[in-house]
């Protein structure tokens, strides 16, 4: 690759985002960027009462990845992301919405706000979207064992995976790659991981 690359990747809670993020900047010496967890100071109470602190988490998350994306592309190096801006508003806030779990005039001012900050950002060179099944989302949220996400409910990633199933078929930005992760294990075996990062290679161009 002959110039510097912008990567994304995108997939529902526990489709192994962070993890294959981590693998893919080692092998290529590309800079991660990761997705703001351990610091987030609305994601525990989010999963106490996602009515309450649905627009306050969303928010959060759009200001964080909003002043990210804009330093990844002022960055002039490779970089690889843990989760685009792209989702927030079109799973995550829509899919609260949709579950009444975010009001109409939240969802609205919500939306208004990305559509002006989206115009300043240049997209990535690649979106790569991990998709899973919910019993392997189920499993590897368990292997982690965040004590927030226990209590996250099977229908919420339902929704999300239907929401990122249709969302990913008219991404409009760039370039799209679809990973079916069901049946690699990237983290454990390194002929998964070459077969991965051979991918997303050949879909950079």
């Amino acid at each position: 690759m002959a110039k510097n690359k912008f990567v994304t990747i995108a997939g529902n809670i526990g489709s192994g985002k962070s993890s294959l993020t981590k693998l893919i900047a080692e092998r290529y010496q590309w800079i991660p960027y990761f997705e703001s967890v351990g610091d987030n100071p609305y994601l525990k109470d989010f999963y106490a009462d996602m009515n309450r602190w649905s627009f306050n988490l969303q928010i959060y998350f759009l200001s964080h990845r909003f002043r990210i994306h804009k330093e990844i592309t002022n960055l002039n190096k490779s970089v690889i992301q843990d989760r685009s801006i792209y989702e927030d508003v079109e799973i995550f806030a829509k899919n609260l919405y949709k579950l009444g779990r975010m009001s109409e005039r939240d969802y609205e001012t919500y939306n208004s706000l990305f559509k002006e900050m989206i115009a300043y950002l240049n997209p990535p060179d690649l979106l790569v979207y991990l998709k899973a099944d919910i019993s392997t989302l189920l499993d590897q949220i368990r292997h982690r064992g965040r004590d927030f996400e226990k209590n996250i409910e099977v229908s919420y990633l339902e929704e999300l995976n239907s929401s990122y199933n249709e969302w990913i078929e008219r991404y409009k930005y760039g370039k799209s790659l679809i990973i079916e992760s069901d049946s690699l294990d990237f983290v454990s075996s390194s002929e998964d991981l070459d077969k991965i990062a051979n991918m997303i290679t050949g879909a950079i161009g």
